[in-house]
């Protein structure tokens, strides 16, 4: 099978991994985010519901420890050899944690020892059968994360493709989003875009929600068909090579309300005022203020969220965020190379309207690129 990027571009993050285990004063990592597994080798898997441990040593030995039924895909996905996958066996008592002991000893890793804790890779319980078994970790969640932040020429490809989906799948939204059309037609139509695209399954489902629905920013089961006068909110993301470019909008069907227009105003200013404050070099806190500014001086604070976006990377179940999140105060410094997603979200309770505006944008050195084709127009289809 065909790796998705070069050999070049996996030993330079190999490289940047290394380097970044030597400065950290460790003599190995555990990684136990899939992030980190698909970043640094191109090794893709559900199998991180599972037990599950990519190690990298300051010397630059990568080995995986993980179940049979991914040996096959660790041989196929990834750049490691055959003598560096290890598998612990499914019996009755095992604790795969005491094999990874084992195979740190092996290696010969005696000093400081980091690993991931902040993922869904590593479970409560599969965390502490790790202690036990390795005592004294020290916590480097953000060691391999922080390297993933900023995408390299070929990630960013990825990214305008996933954004190409998104785009495609919002275009079957538009032409669908009629009075008496079925949430299940347009669901089915815009997954669809992606997959006829290349694209993979997203990191959470599509969020699509009409009526009250409407209102909700998570998916929930239950269909329903559009009223001769609805709004429908979709939130959803075209994901190739699992990196992600998410998209929102809010469409209109039959009419669109005074305070339907208001807020979609509003959005478009908070969009635009949130794409300005996105500059390398200035805290993540910026972007939020921007929005609640925006927001705020419109008389829609009580309909605004406490965040307005987020990184987007290459990511897994259950949701596609790449943290961090645009949300007051928020220290980290933004960097040229990053991709995020900007959702300005207006869900007003007391009117039972909706208004919703978001796309992904890459970070330059002298501002924004939108990555996404569609404009910021309100969307109202009779």
């Amino acid at each position: 099978m065909p790796m998705h990027f070069t050999p070049a571009e996996y030993a330079a993050r190999q490289a940047k991994a290394r380097a970044a285990v030597q400065a950290a004063g460790l003599d190995a990592i555990l990684m136990f985010a899939p992030e980190s597994h698909f970043w640094i080798s191109g090794y893709d898997t559900f199998g991180f519901a599972m037990f599950q441990c990519m190690l990298l040593t300051a010397r630059g030995d990568m080995h995986l420890l993980t179940r049979m039924p991914d040996l096959r895909q660790a041989q196929l996905t990834s750049t490691l050899k055959d003598t560096e996958i290890h598998i612990w066996e499914d019996v009755e008592g095992v604790n795969p944690a005491e094999n990874l002991a084992r195979l740190l000893s092996d290696l010969g890793v005696r000093g400081p020892i980091g690993y991931e804790s902040d993922t869904v890779g590593l479970t409560d319980k599969t965390g502490r059968a790790l202690h036990r078994a390795i005592p004294g970790l020290i916590d480097t969640s953000d060691l391999i994360r922080a390297l993933r932040r900023v995408k390299s020429p070929a990630e960013i490809e990825m990214h305008r493709r996933a954004a190409a989906l998104s785009d495609d799948a919002l275009d079957q939204a538009i032409a669908l989003a009629r009075p008496g059309a079925f949430e299940g037609d347009i669901l089915a139509a815009m997954q669809g875009a992606v997959f006829k695209g290349g694209g993979d399954y997203a990191g959470n489902e599509f969020i699509l929600g009409s009526g009250p629905g409407a209102l909700l920013c998570r998916y929930y089961s239950g269909r329903r068909h559009l009223d001769a006068h609805d709004q429908l909110t979709l939130e959803w993301s075209g994901a190739y090579a699992r990196y992600h470019a998410a998209m929102m909008r809010t469409v209109l069907v039959g009419r669109a309300s005074d305070h339907h227009r208001r807020m979609h105003a509003a959005a478009v200013e908070a969009l635009e005022a949130c794409e300005a404050a996105i500059r390398p070099g200035c805290p993540m806190g910026d972007v939020y203020d921007a929005h609640a500014r925006v927001f705020d001086a419109h008389g829609l604070s009580h309909a605004r969220l406490r965040a307005c976006g987020y990184a987007m990377g290459a990511v897994y179940n259950p949701i596609w965020v790449d943290f961090p999140m645009f949300y007051e105060g928020n220290p980290l410094i933004m960097q040229e190379g990053q991709v995020f997603f900007l959702h300005m979200i207006l869900m007003d309770s007391e009117a039972g309207e909706a208004m919703t505006l978001g796309h992904s944008v890459l970070v330059k050195a002298g501002g924004i690129e939108r990555l996404s084709r569609h404009g910021l127009g309100l969307l109202l289809n009779d």
